[in-house]
C-alpha cells in the first residue's frame, strides 16, 4: 500500500511552468522503467530528446532575456530625456541635442519649448504624446519590462533545474544499465565455469 501511494505521488512532483514540462527525478530506475514501459535504450532516447528540448527552450529564453536587458536601458534613457525636456520647459532657452538618425549617423537639433514628444513604438510606428502622457507610458513600459524580466529569470531557473534533473536521471539510468550488464556477465561467467 505504501509503495502504491509513493508511486502515485511521484508524478505529482513533476510540475509545469509556463509550458515547460517538469522533469521527474528517478530514485528507482527499475520501477521507473516498469512504470513507463520502456526499455533502457528507449528511456535514454526519451530523456536525451527531452534534454534537447530543454536546451532549445533555454536558448529562446536567453534570447528574450538579452532583448529585455537591452530594452530596459533604452526605456530609462527615454524617461530621462522626457524629464529633461519637462525640466527645461518654460525657461525660454532652446536646448541643443545630438540625436541618432541611423547607426553611427547623428544630427544636431535645436529644441524649443515643446509640450509634446514623439515616441518610437516600433514596427515603423511613431506617435506624438504630451510629456505627461509620454512619462506615464514609459513608466508603465518600464514596469512591464522589469516584471517580464523577473518572470523570465524565474523560468530560466526552473528550466536549469529541469536540465539538471534530466541529466542526473540519464546518468542514473545509464549506470543502472551498466550495473545490470555486469551482473548478467558475472552470472554468465560463473555458469560457464560451472559447466
Amino acid at each position: 500500500m505504501a509503495a502504491a501511494s509513493s508511486s502515485s505521488a511521484s508524478p505529482k512532483t513533476t510540475t509545469e511552468r509556463r509550458g515547460i514540462p517538469g522533469a521527474q527525478f528517478v530514485e528507482d530506475v527499475e520501477t521507473y522503467l516498469s512504470q513507463t514501459g520502456l526499455d533502457v535504450n528507449s528511456a535514454l532516447s526519451f530523456l536525451q530528446e527531452r534534454l534537447q528540448q530543454y536546451k532549445l527552450v533555454e536558448m529562446k529564453l536567453l534570447a528574450q532575456q538579452r532583448d529585455l536587458q537591452a530594452k530596459i536601458p533604452d526605456i530609462e534613457k527615454c524617461l530621462d530625456v522626457v524629464a529633461t525636456l519637462q525640466a527645461k520647459k518654460g525657461t525660454g532657452e532652446a536646448q541643443i541635442a545630438d540625436f541618432e538618425v541611423s547607426e553611427s549617423i547623428y544630427s544636431r537639433a535645436r529644441i524649443e519649448d515643446n509640450d509634446s514628444v514623439c515616441l518610437w513604438l516600433g514596427a515603423n510606428v511613431m506617435l506624438e504624446y504630451s510629456c505627461v502622457e509620454a512619462t506615464s507610458l514609459l513608466k508603465k513600459n518600464l514596469e512591464n519590462a522589469n516584471a517580464s524580466l523577473e518572470v523570465l529569470i524565474a523560468d530560466l531557473q526552473f528550466l536549469r533545474d529541469q536540465v539538471t534533473i534530466t541529466q542526473v536521471t540519464i546518468a542514473r539510468v545509464y549506470n543502472w544499465d551498466v550495473h545490470q550488464r555486469r551482473i548478467r556477465q558475472a552470472a554468465t561467467t560463473a555458469a560457464a565455469k560451472d559447466s
